[in-house]
C-alpha cells in the first residue's frame, strides 16, 4: 500500500520533467498539411476533381517537400515541378515526390534529379497546373509575371509570395489565390496545441491533432470563403477583414472599446 503512492509520484515527476523539452506530434509537417486543408476545401467550391491533376512546387525546403509528399498522398495530385535555391527539374509526366526529396535531403538540392529536365523558378511559376505552391521566397509573383500565371490555384505556404499589385491581376484572372496567413497558418496552429498540451502536460495522438488540424483549418477557410464571397473581394483582401472583424469582437467583449 506506501508503495502506491510513491509510484505516482515518480511517474508524474518524471511526466513533469519530460514535457519541458517536448513537441506536439504532427508538429513537422503542419504548415504543408493544414495548406493541403485548405485546397481541399478550395477544391470543393470550385468544383474542382484534384485527382490526377498537376501541381508545381517553388520551393522545395521543408513545407515543400511535405507538400508534395501530402497533396499526392491526400489529394491525388501529380508532381510535375519542383525547384529549390540552384535551380529546378520538370517532367510532364510526372515526378515521384518520394524520389525526389529523398534526391534532395541526401544531396542537398534538386538540380540533378534523374529522369527530369531543368526548369528555371521564373519558368516554374508560369507553368499551366491545377495548384501552384509558392513555398519559399517573398514577392515572387509580381506586376511582370502576375499575368502569366496559369495555375488554377496558388497556395502559398510562403509568406508574401505575391505582391499586393499581382494579387489584383490573379483575382481579374481568375487564379484563386490562398493567402499566406490562412494557407500557412497550420505550423502557428499545432505550435498553439504543443503550448496547450505542455501546459496541461498531456498529450496528443497524432491521428487527433490531424483531425483538430482539419477542423481549424476547414473553419478557417470556411470563414474567408464566406467572406469572398459576400463582399465581392480577393480572397487575401477577404481574410483581413475576417481577421480585423475578429479583432473587433474581441475588443468590444473585453470591454476596452
Amino acid at each position: 500500500m506506501n508503495m502506491r503512492p510513491c509510484s505516482a509520484i515518480i511517474i508524474l515527476a518524471s511526466s513533469r520533467e519530460s514535457h519541458l523539452s517536448r513537441r506536439s506530434m504532427g508538429r513537422g509537417d503542419a504548415t504543408a498539411r493544414g495548406g493541403v486543408y485548405v485546397i481541399r476545401e478550395a477544391a470543393r467550391q470550385l468544383n474542382m476533381d484534384l485527382n490526377g491533376k498537376t501541381m508545381a512546387i517553388q520551393g522545395f525546403g521543408n513545407a515543400g517537400q511535405y507538400a508534395a509528399l501530402l497533396a499526392s498522398e491526400m489529394l491525388g495530385l501529380k508532381l510535375v515541378a519542383a525547384s529549390d535555391s540552384k535551380g529546378g527539374i520538370y517532367n510532364e509526366k510526372g515526378i515521384d515526390p518520394r524520389k525526389a526529396v529523398d534526391y534532395k535531403l541526401k544531396t542537398g538540392s534538386l538540380q540533378g534529379f534523374p529522369g527530369a529536365d531543368a526548369i528555371s523558378n521564373a519558368d516554374l511559376l508560369e507553368l499551366k497546373v491545377a495548384v501552384l505552391f509558392p513555398s519559399a521566397l517573398e514577392n515572387v509573383i509580381t506586376v511582370t509575371n502576375a499575368n502569366k500565371i496559369k495555375a488554377t490555384i496558388s497556395c502559398e505556404l510562403a509568406n508574401g509570395p505575391t505582391t499586393p499589385e499581382a494579387d489584383d491581376i490573379l483575382h481579374q484572372n481568375g487564379v484563386f489565390v490562398l493567402p499566406d496567413f490562412l494557407a500557412n497558418a497550420g505550423g502557428v496552429t499545432v505550435s498553439y496545441f504543443e503550448q496547450v498540451q505542455n501546459t496541461y502536460n498531456f498529450y496528443w495522438p497524432l491521428e487527433e491533432v490531424h483531425q483538430r488540424l482539419d477542423e481549424k483549418m476547414t473553419q478557417a477557410f470556411q470563414g474567408v470563403y464566406f467572406m469572398y464571397m459576400r463582399r465581392k473581394v480577393n480572397m487575401r483582401q477577404a481574410a483581413y477583414l475576417v481577421s480585423v472583424a475578429r479583432v473587433a469582437e474581441a475588443c468590444k467583449l473585453r470591454g476596452w472599446v
